[in-house]
């Protein structure tokens, strides 16, 4: 079997060297060529026909987010972002994968770029799953959220916004007025996950009467500025996850990387987040097997748990567990619209699944559902 070319774009003759190394070390890949700048690459991309790009986001002439955005129009192909360890660097990281990138390597900020040894597994794993992907999947632009009809209630009931204490929990006072919803939204995803929540989060009406809870499996610090970035873009409130903090209709909740994400009844109808520091599941903490576990209990609400793109199997038993305890409604991502079929599909092979949706159908079904109910 012939090896998958690879092209490397950095602008560090150093980096080019040291990433061109790991990636000669598998059989599996051998690099075609090293590009300087976004501006190279992009024509390098057109010239060789790579089957995987790394590209790196700070560039002189075109940077990493010009150069993706254009050869995602123009010659469609799996790139892998190599970000830095910042707030900065994350913030240009979630602009990546929602333009086009299928993942992305954590690369050390600093002088002691020999670190990047220390992500070699990571970063060969992840041109492995790059090659098996949907670039043109990744190409094409997030669909616009659909037209919702309006809702049936004449008089919606308000969410309010509780004003926090030290901890992180709510208001008591305020927590009883915003802890009566029925329904309780619970999502799961990975690679391909950032689009995928941008198209279904930008769905959902103002008002809307449930909490969501989300696991994305992402590194630390890199959770919190999807989590800003889904609050921009969507009419629910978009936060990352902190320990304590009560549930409120019409917010989201985004699990931060490197902790496990819970839901504890706290009270009569109130329910609280509780992160720990538990073990990996399946490789993976943040877990989506951990989350909708820890809803198993909560049968006196209307549960709805939604697994979407992603690689592996992590949620598929957690949404066979809510299926047999009861919950109303389990939704796994189409294979045509997922960038990497497995968590989905683990799902599906499990018999767990009420309804096989695409991204774009996702939101439009449980608005649907949670409202007529409500």
């Amino acid at each position: 079997m012939q090896p998958f070319d690879v092209l490397v774009v950095d602008d560090s003759v150093f980096m080019r060297k040291i990433i061109s190394d790991l990636i000669s070390d598998d059989p599996a890949f051998r690099v075609v060529g090293t590009a300087r700048n976004g501006k190279e690459g992009v024509e390098m991309v057109k010239r060789l026909n790579p089957h995987v790009v790394t590209l790196d986001i700070e560039m002189p002439e075109m940077n990493g987010l010009e150069a993706l955005r254009v050869i995602m129009q123009e010659h469609p192909v799996p790139v892998i972002m190599l970000s830095s360890l910042t707030q900065e660097g994350a913030q240009e990281t979630i602009q990546a994968l929602e333009s086009g990138a299928v993942d992305f390597v954590g690369k050390p900020s600093g002088s002691i770029s020999l670190d990047l040894h220390k992500v070699k597994r990571l970063l060969l794993e992840k041109l492995h799953m790059a090659v098996k992907t949907k670039a043109r999947q990744f190409a094409s632009p997030i669909a616009p959220a659909p037209k919702l009809a309006p809702r049936p209630k004449p008089t919606p009931k308000p969410v309010f916004k509780a004003k926090e204490t030290a901890n992180g929990s709510a208001d008591p006072s305020v927590r009883e007025r915003t802890a009566g919803f029925e329904h309780l939204i619970a999502i799961g995803t990975s690679t391909g996950g950032p689009r995928a929540l941008h198209q279904v989060l930008s769905g959902f009406p103002e008002q809307f009467p449930a909490p969501v809870v989300i696991v994305q499996h992402m590194p630390p610090n890199f959770t919190r500025s999807l989590a800003q970035r889904l609050d921009s873009i969507s009419h629910l409130r978009v936060v990352e996850a902190e320990n304590g903090m009560s549930l409120e209709a019409g917010t989201a909740y985004v699990a931060p990387g490197g902790y496990h994400m819970c839901i504890a009844r706290n009270g009569a109808r109130a329910y609280r987040i509780h992160l720990t520091k538990e073990d990996p599941r399946s490789g993976h903490r943040p877990s989506v097997d951990v989350l909708f576990e820890s809803l198993l209990p909560l049968k006196e609400l209307k549960r709805h748990a939604v697994l979407m793109t992603g690689m592996g199997s992590d949620g598929a038993r957690g949404m066979q567990a809510l299926k047999r305890s009861g919950a109303v409604t389990t939704i796994a991502e189409a294979e045509s619209t997922c960038i990497v079929y497995g968590m989905p599909r683990a799902a599906v092979e499990l018999k767990c699944v009420t309804h096989i949706l695409p991204q774009q159908d996702i939101c439009g079904h449980l608005v649907q559902t949670v409202i007529q109910s409500s």
